[in-house]
């Protein structure tokens, strides 16, 4: 069973962080934090970003369905029809979206 050369190589690292001495730990998970992590998380943002900019920002068409948006009692806040994280644009209330203007 050959390893590719990536997974070899995290292999090689991740033994070198569990070896029995333990000196050498914090020095290889602080590298990793800076060269894998920081890195990876940088590249999760700049792709959220840009889907988010592609991304259309229309309003999707509203369906009655009778199985969603059920009120059987008022919700302890505000009006007590809308919900707590309550978006105008992208959350219908039972019988439709609110008008908003941008």
């Amino acid at each position: 069973m050959s390893l590719s050369p990536g997974a070899a190589a995290a292999r090689r690292v991740l033994a070198a962080a569990s070896h029995s001495s333990h000196e050498g730990g914090a020095k290889t998970w602080k590298i990793l934090t800076f060269v894998l992590a920081l890195p990876g998380v940088a590249v999760c943002i700049v792709n959220a970003y840009m889907k988010m900019q592609a991304h259309s920002h229309e309003q999707p068409a509203f369906v009655p369905y009778s199985h969603l948006r059920l009120r059987t009692k008022k919700f302890p806040w505000g009006d007590g029809n809308h919900s707590l994280f309550h978006n105008a644009h992208s959350n219908a209330l039972p019988d439709g979206y609110e008008s908003s203007h941008h």
